[in-house]
């Protein structure tokens, strides 16, 4: 036990603390170290995260090797709260999912997921639309459905309605209405954004992608673009981040639920 918790533990016995404030407290404490014994540990993993933030960490693959990521996968599935891993390759991907029963690899999203022991209470929202300009841009899109599929939301989707066709949005109008949260993930010129910003009261989250030709430029042109959106409200992530984005629509879709 660190001092730090045999301290709060002893304030709160003494009554010089509160339950309320205790349960703050230690929120913040656990780090749990993860590294082969004697040596510097290469991860420390925010045990508490889904305490303060509702929803576990996030495993980031790149720039992991195959063993760390099953040793980090390991600890968060020893504590029955299951793990999300994103940006994992194809063949890791797979060797994670053989590794853990019940994990489920998405090769488009590039996400390894698994549920955790205990399916947290659905939410009283209406779902997470994904919507994509093309089909190009489905593999952030994927990410974002399932990070917030893996997060406890609802989701739909409504891919290739981009606006060089622009009756194939406007034939999305039920799905629109339905919504909590809308997820826009489009590349080249990104106007799709404000396409739907401009047709929905709800919140719109737009995703440039890297998809483009030269002058999109690795997706500036269509993060500017959504930067710049006439449609009121629309809120703009990084370039590629469909994670991010979905994270953003579980914290909007659990304030609306009175979750905290």
């Amino acid at each position: 036990m660190s001092d730090r918790l045999r301290r709060l533990l002893e304030a709160l016995a003494a009554g010089e603390t509160t339950p309320e404030a205790a349960a703050r407290e230690l929120a913040w404490l656990p780090i749990e170290e993860v590294g082969a014994e004697g040596a510097e540990p290469f991860a420390r993993l925010d045990q508490h995260r889904a305490v303060r933030q509702g929803y576990p960490e996030v495993v980031y693959a790149p720039g992991k090797t195959s063993e760390q990521l099953r040793s980090i996968c390991e600890r968060l599935a020893g504590r029955g709260e299951g793990f999300l891993v994103t940006r994992v390759g194809a063949a890791e991907g797979a060797a994670l999912a053989d590794a853990f029963e019940g994990a489920q690899h998405n090769d488009v999203a590039r996400t390894v997921h698994l549920p955790p022991d205990e399916p947290p209470e659905p939410l009283e929202t209406g779902p997470v639309l994904v919507v994509t300009g093309g089909t190009g841009d489905v593999p952030v899109a994927e990410e974002a459905a399932v990070t917030a599929q893996a997060m406890g939301h609802t989701v739909e989707r409504a891919y290739d309605v981009g606006v060089a066709g622009l009756h194939r949005i406007l034939s999305q109008g039920d799905a629109l209405r339905r919504a909590a949260v809308i997820i826009v993930v489009a590349g080249m010129e990104g106007a799709l954004a404000s396409v739907v910003g401009g047709l929905v009261s709800v919140p719109v989250i737009a995703v440039p992608t890297s998809v483009g030709y030269g002058a999109s430029f690795g997706g500036l042109a269509a993060l500017l673009a959504m930067l710049n959106s006439c449609a009121a409200g629309v809120t703009v992530v990084n370039i590629d981040n469909g994670f991010g984005a979905a994270c953003a629509a579980a914290r909007i879709c659990r304030l609306s639920a009175g979750r905290s």
